[in-house]
């Protein structure tokens, strides 16, 4: 009997523990989404305010030139932990670009999306599944 609840108790706080680990994981991946989708924000931004207001064509552009917008190609390389990223929209005239999680309420718990003029927003992710 006692074994019975050593292992009942065990195993509470085995989930409890699990439960902050990805809440706290959660946690991190999402504020690295809002940095990076800041980042390129910023980096497309100065590059139209660099090209008489013209935004490039290819995230690409912003790592490959002179000078360099953005350290790295975060579209090509996603996941990013735990964050897809992609821009639906790249044109001369705007953008937009979001980060959703790779697992919804396990790699993070909120979608994120950054406009022309470097306007984010979120949304729980598991309203678009």
């Amino acid at each position: 009997m006692a074994i019975m609840v050593v292992i009942a108790l065990s195993a509470l706080l085995l989930r409890i523990a699990i439960e902050k680990i990805l809440l706290t994981t959660s946690s991190q991946n999402e504020a690295a989404a809002q940095a990076t989708l800041k980042s390129i924000a910023t980096a497309l931004d100065n590059y139209a305010r660099d090209n008489q207001g013209v935004y490039p064509k290819s995230i690409s552009v912003l790592s490959q030139s002179k000078p360099v917008y953005l350290d790295r190609d975060y579209i090509t390389e996603s996941p990013i932990k735990g964050y897809t990223y992609n821009c639906a929209r790249l044109e001369e005239s705007g953008y937009s670009c979001y980060a959703f999680p790779s697992r919804c309420k396990l790699t993070g718990i909120l979608n994120f999306t950054v406009t022309t003029g470097n306007l984010l927003i979120s949304e729980d992710c598991s309203k678009k599944e």
